[in-house]
C-alpha cells in the first residue's frame, strides 16, 4: 500500500507537527460562526472609520490590503487542511480495501469468480499482490 506525506509524518514522529496542529486549530476556528462575525465587525469598523481618513483612496486600499493578505493566508491553510483530510480518508479507504481484498482472497480458493474480483479490487486501488 502506498503511503503519502501525512502518513509518513505520523509514522516517523508518532504525532502531528506544530504546523499540522496550527493548521487544524485554524481550520477549526475559521469554520465556525464567530469567525464570520469577527470579519463582519472588521468591515463595519472599517466602514465607520471613513470620516477619520483624509484620503478615501487610502481608506479603500487599507481594507483591500488586509483582506487580500488574510484571504491568501486562509486559502493556504484551508487547502492544506483539506488535502490532509483527503489523504486521511484515502488512507482509511485503502486499509478497508486491503482488508476486504485479503478476506476475499482467503475465500477465493473455493470460488474462481471471487479470485477475479480480488484481482480487480487490488488493481483498482493499487494494492500489491502478496505472495
Amino acid at each position: 500500500m502506498e503511503h503519502n506525506d501525512a502518513t509518513e509524518t505520523r509514522r516517523t514522529h508518532g504525532h502531528r507537527t506544530p504546523y499540522e496542529r496550527f493548521v487544524e486549530a485554524t481550520h477549526d476556528r475559521v469554520s465556525q460562526a464567530p469567525f464570520f462575525f469577527v470579519c463582519l465587525a472588521v468591515v463595519l469598523v472599517w466602514l465607520a472609520s471613513a470620516p477619520l481618513w483624509v484620503d478615501l483612496k487610502a481608506w479603500q486600499v487599507a481594507i483591500h490590503t488586509v483582506a487580500s493578505i488574510v484571504s491568501l493566508l486562509l486559502l493556504v491553510l484551508l487547502e492544506n487542511a483539506g488535502r490532509r483530510s483527503d489523504e486521511a480518508a484515502q488512507e482509511k479507504l485503502n486499509v478497508i480495501a486491503e482488508a476486504l481484498s485479503d478476506l476475499m482472497d482467503s475465500r477465493a480458493r473455493e470460488d474462481e469468480e471471487l479470485g477475479e474480483s480480488v484481482r480487480k479490487l487490488r488493481e483498482a486501488v493499487g494494492l500489491e499482490e502478496r505472495h
